[in-house]
């Protein structure tokens, strides 16, 4: 079966509430999901266990284009349609707010839906000699709408690899190879460059900039990791440029054990905060590392991922495969860890570095026995094979309100109840 590239999805987001899931695509499309509201809410840490009855129900509520496809004329490159992030904004009212972004431009949208009008045939008031016609509706039937509000282009030189919202919900940042930019939600000419590792010599170059967050409760404080495997905390009360005063979270290099792919999948692709920004988690291609902010040495965990991926390196090199960006998603309480691999598989971890569950998608899974016996637990023990390489899970999400995760695949999409 032949898979269109332009529904691949690339973005997978809940809102704060955990009522709406927002995907985006190749195509530039923006699809939202709705919870059904008749269905009860778990706990965010119940023991990990997938049955038919605990699914919830996820129905289309929105679908709009949010980005085409352009033409940079100046560099002679074309500028894909393609989401590469989606970030709600907190909810104001019935409305909703999400800001959404492909490789130069970032854009909000507020989403809603009103009830349906119509004019009653020969009725009408008269209004100061004025016949005014009256209006019928059904509460029940309601029409969507998307309404794009800002536009925020023109600030990055390259490819924007993040958004993130602050915690005062009025501004956001957004991050491309070399440069990180502070932005008003109100304000669409004008941001604050905060980062800049762009060297007065690009042949002195060494390493870009993969992602970017605020942390959950501190407006003044963001971090941000780089393809050599650190992971920066900035905070802007310290100096306006965070690259100069951050703090440096980096793991000791093995010399040991270093080879030339050693710095490819150092590259961090992935990082995190807890809620309450104590720790840090960070995914790179071979492991999840658990930090403490109080502790820069070294992380508090290793946990490896795509260990039995190691003897294939030079076939993934060949393929591209490499060069994939795995994502994590955090429980709201922060001890639990979702992240995808190859061969359609997702795992979720307990910050202790124990996986509590492995499943390929579309199967219904159970917690790992101590004994290694059940299906999850024979995944877990699976050795990827070329076959294995097209399969593979690199978005993900995880419900801020209940024990609901979103998991990407290609075109499909898949909400499992835990």
């Amino acid at each position: 079966m032949t898979v269109c590239v332009a529904d691949v999805i690339s973005a997978v987001e809940f809102d704060e509430t955990g009522e709406y899931l927002a995907t985006g695509d190749r195509g530039g499309r923006i699809m939202i999901f709705r919870r059904s509201s008749d269905l009860p809410k778990a706990s965010p840490d119940t023991t990990p266990k997938l049955a038919a009855r605990e699914r919830e129900e996820w129905s289309l509520a929105y679908q709009f284009q949010s980005h085409e496809q352009e033409f940079d004329y100046l560099k002679s490159l074309e500028i894909e349609e393609r989401i590469n992030q989606i970030c709600w904004l907190p909810a104001t009212g019935e409305s909703k707010h999400l800001l959404t972004t492909n490789e130069k431009t970032v854009k909000l949208w507020k989403v809603g839906s009103r009830p349906k009008l119509q004019i009653k045939p020969r009725t009408s008031v008269k209004e100061g000699g004025l016949s005014l016609p009256c209006l019928q509706g059904k509460s029940a039937d309601r029409s969507h709408y998307s309404t794009l509000k800002n536009a925020y282009a023109n600030a990055h030189a390259y490819h924007i690899n993040a958004i993130s919202l602050n915690s005062d919900g009025e501004t956001f940042l957004s991050a491309d190879d070399l440069r990180i930019n502070w932005w008003n939600t109100s304000v669409t000419d004008t941001c604050f460059n905060i980062v800049d590792m762009k060297p007065p010599n690009m042949e002195e170059l060494t390493e870009v900039i993969t992602t970017a967050r605020f942390h959950p409760t501190h407006c003044h404080q963001l971090m941000y990791s780089t393809s050599r495997g650190v992971i920066k905390l900035g905070d802007t009360r310290a100096a306006a440029l965070c690259d100069r005063s951050a703090k440096i979270f980096e793991e000791p290099e093995d010399f040991s054990n270093k080879s030339f792919f050693s710095e490819i999948v150092a590259s961090i692709s992935d990082i995190s905060f807890t809620m309450d920004g104590r720790y840090i988690y960070s995914r790179d291609y071979m492991t999840l590392k658990v930090w403490d902010i109080a502790m820069e040495s070294k992380p508090v965990k290793v946990i490896n991922i795509n260990e039995k991926l190691r003897p294939m390196l030079c076939e993934l090199y060949e393929s591209d495969c490499i060069f994939d960006k795995f994502e994590v998603a955090l429980s709201s309480s922060g001890e639990k860890i979702l992240t995808g691999s190859y061969g359609n598989q997702f795992s979720i971890w307990n910050k202790s570095g124990e996986r509590e569950m492995c499943c390929p998608l579309g199967e219904e899974c159970s917690p790992l026995s101590s004994t290694g016996k059940g299906r999850s637990a024979a995944a877990a023990n699976q050795n990827f094979n070329s076959a294995d390489l097209d399969k593979k899970v690199l978005h993900c999400a995880w419900n801020p309100q209940s024990s609901a995760i979103a998991i990407a695949a290609q075109t499909n999409l898949y909400v499992y109840n835990i």
